[in-house]
């Protein structure tokens, strides 16, 4: 077979095809790249020097994988009077909390981040105080954009070339997402959906009509693939909630890609099996990730192979923690060949790790996982030379 590029290798793969080989693209997304600018954090997250996006490039040179970029900027443009400032910032050697006022038209709000000299940054006051009272910032911050500017996706595909492909994200409805803004998180969204269960359809439904209009100037652009961002989407809600809140934007959103020729993946992190069924039958989704073992998840990869692996492309599983960080790299082959065997028998498989993998990850782990990938991933796999390189690994 002839060798193809990444970009190639991964669009064969996301689509359920058989590439050359085993795509390898650990999921390296933020605290990797980080680190090895050798910048504190917020240089990166708070001056965007440099963006993250080309820190992720570096990286993927660097480590030789498969890229799988998700930083494709669409710089949506909103209605709405909109101006926000700092309104105090407060700086120790460790942290820096930055505390900001807005407002959209006339409505106020206020939030505050806190940017570390050595993790990604996090926001430690949310925007909306409560659903209710907070109803009209709810809206315009959930209205569906009105243009985007493409100057930034296109510098963001040029520089990535053929080293992988290239993503726009979308998220979807849920309380996976909407924690992110309200003050007292996933704890007061629960409340909320029993108390003032109309608001939370309210919101679904503005919700839905912004994913949409967002995919469609998302498919203007035409992107090698769309990602659906939702880390926690069974793990933050129950199936019960997720099949009211998320699976039927995650159907449609899913339908409007294929019916426009894009393929579509998407990343929960956490408990997810149940969604990769559902998403394999009920919906258009091309690809899944990233399938976290127990106790993270509650995905083997055999078994969703076995049951699933016809109709959905998997992408995973590698236990960031036990064996990215703490093992060493026999630890890594051995899970990379595992994952191999488990499920890369007849394409529609990208080897890669649960969900990001931690900032001190030794480099030799990920060098593992590449050299695993290029030695015993190319397709037709011999089962027979995996299985007796497994068997060859110290115990």
């Amino acid at each position: 077979m002839t060798t193809m590029t990444p970009r190639e290798r991964m669009i064969v793969a996301m689509t359920n095809g058989v590439p050359d080989r085993v795509p390898v693209a650990p999921d390296i997304s933020n605290m990797i790249p980080a680190r090895r600018t050798g910048r504190p954090f917020w240089d990166i997250y708070y001056f965007n020097e440099p963006p993250l996006w080309q820190a992720y490039i570096d990286a993927v040179n660097y480590f030789g994988i498969d890229g799988w970029f998700i930083y494709g900027d669409m710089q949506y443009q909103w209605a709405g009077d909109r101006h926000e400032a700092i309104e105090d910032m407060r700086k120790t050697d460790e942290r820096w909390t930055v505390r900001y006022r807005g407002r959209i038209d006339e409505s106020h709000y206020t939030y505050e981040n806190t940017y570390y000299i050595a993790d990604p940054p996090t926001t430690t006051e949310k925007m909306i105080k409560d659903i209710e009272a907070n109803w009209d910032l709810v809206e315009k911050l959930f209205a569906a954009p009105v243009g985007y500017n493409p100057s930034l996706l296109r510098t963001q595909r040029a520089a990535l070339g053929e080293l992988g492909a290239f993503g726009l994200g979308i998220g979807y409805p849920g309380l996976q997402h909407w924690f992110s803004y309200f003050c007292g998180g996933l704890e007061a969204l629960t409340y909320w959906y029993y108390d003032k269960h109309d608001y939370i359809e309210r919101l679904l439904h503005l919700h839905e009509l912004q994913a949409v209009a967002q995919m469609e100037m998302i498919l203007n652009e035409r992107p090698d693939f769309v990602l659906l961002g939702a880390s926690g989407t069974i793990t933050m809600q129950s199936p019960k909630i997720a099949r009211e809140l998320c699976l039927p934007t995650i159907k449609r959103l899913t339908r409007m890609a294929k019916d426009a020729g894009v393929p579509t993946m998407l990343h929960s992190c956490g408990k997810e099996r149940i969604l990769v069924k559902w998403c394999a039958e009920e919906t258009d989704l091309g690809c899944i990730n990233p399938l976290e073992i127990p106790l993270m998840g509650d995905c083997h990869l055999a078994d969703l192979k076995e049951n699933f692996g016809s109709r959905i492309a998997l992408m995973g599983n590698l236990h960031t923690s036990e064996v990215m960080l703490m093992g060493n790299a026999n630890a890594v082959r051995r899970a990379a060949l595992q994952a191999i065997r488990d499920a890369g028998t007849n394409g529609g498989f990208i080897l890669s790790t649960g969900d990001q993998c931690g900032r001190d990850t030794p480099d030799e782990n990920l060098f593992a996982l590449v050299q695993t990938a290029r030695e015993y991933g190319q397709y037709p796999l011999d089962i027979d030379r995996i299985d007796a390189a497994l068997a060859a690994l110290p115990k």
